[in-house]
């Protein structure tokens, strides 16, 4: 009897090894599998974010060494109007185009949205072609977009003196600049569109039919229905809608960089926006520290923004 006992002890007693064992392993597996993943975040993310935040409290042309010049970026960039003087320029340009593009993009969307989620037949084509715009390199976009807003030769002029509507020379006007590209912003609602698609696919049936049942017509089913319902999708949209257009630059660059012009953001910088002024300042005037300075200026701004939409923008279905 005192062999099998002196067995099972020992059993007993590597029982917790063997598990030990075991967890160490996992934890190594898992480790190796994030591992790729960690680098990628600390290469590619964490250090050049880093190293940008030093080099905002430098003057370094991308050439010589940095030199520390503490909080003069800042400083420079909100006041300094003559070493600056389209900084503000470019952020009341980019709050104007936020301004209008936005609203006018979500609008698109859920109209779009409405009249897929209609259709019986067909409404997988219908997505494929109003998604087609987001999936189209910016480069062709914009080169479209130029000839549709030609003064002479464009669809766009074209179309309008049809039904007696003076054609406008839009992107050298600077009054239009915006409302233009804010157009284009409008044509590219696609990925808009299929997420308040599927917030109109999430709305039960059942709430739609009781509205029929009390009378509720069709304007007083999108407005107290549909509306409420879609206040989380809505959200989402506005939130990232805003941040998008805050940072709104592969656009503007390419319209405002054809037939071998220097890229100003239009006439009158009418169409400078922020981003492409900080590109501008880091790869055109050697002022890498400034423009460093200038996207941390905007990584402020934009977490400001985005917590008073948190705070005061209505989140919940109602």
């Amino acid at each position: 009897m005192t062999a099998p006992v002196l067995a099972g002890r020992k059993e007993v007693a590597a029982q917790p090894r063997r598990r030990t064992r075991r967890r160490t392993n996992d934890r190594l597996v898992g480790w190796l599998l994030v591992t790729p993943a960690v680098a990628y975040f600390v290469v590619f993310l964490v250090y050049p974010a880093l190293s940008a935040l030093y080099y905002s409290f430098t003057d370094w042309n991308l050439r010589s060494a940095a030199h520390w010049v503490g909080l003069a970026n800042y400083a420079d960039l909100f006041f300094d109007d003559v070493k600056y003087p389209h900084f503000w320029k470019s952020v009341r340009v980019t709050l104007q185009y936020t301004l209008i593009a936005v609203p006018l993009t979500m609008v698109s969307a859920l109209v779009q949205a409405l009249l897929v989620n209609a259709i019986r037949r067909g409404a997988n084509l219908f997505r494929l072609l109003l998604f087609l715009p987001v999936v189209t390199a910016e480069a062709a976009v914009g080169a479209i977009w130029r000839w549709l807003y030609d003064p002479q030769y464009g669809l766009i002029n074209s179309m309008l003196g049809l039904i007696g509507i003076p054609g406008q020379n839009w992107l050298n006007t600077p009054e239009l600049v915006i409302p233009a590209l804010a157009f284009i912003s409008a044509w590219q609602c696609g990925i808009s569109m299929i997420i308040y698609l599927a917030g109109l696919k999430g709305i039960p049936a059942t709430i739609r039919e009781a509205a029929i049942i009390d009378g509720a017509g069709p304007w007083q089913r999108f407005w107290r229905v549909i509306v409420p319902m879609l206040r989380p999708t809505t959200f989402y949209l506005l939130v990232t809608g805003v941040i998008a257009a805050l940072q709104v630059f592969g656009l503007v660059y390419v319209i405002f960089s054809g037939s071998g012009r220097s890229v100003t953001g239009g006439p009158e910088q009418s169409g400078l926006s922020y981003v492409l002024h900080l590109y501008l300042f880091a790869f055109r005037y050697d002022a890498m520290g400034a423009a460093c300075a200038m996207s941390f200026i905007l990584l402020a701004f934009i977490m400001i923004i985005t917590a008073l939409q948190f705070r005061f923008v209505k989140q919940e279905a109602s």
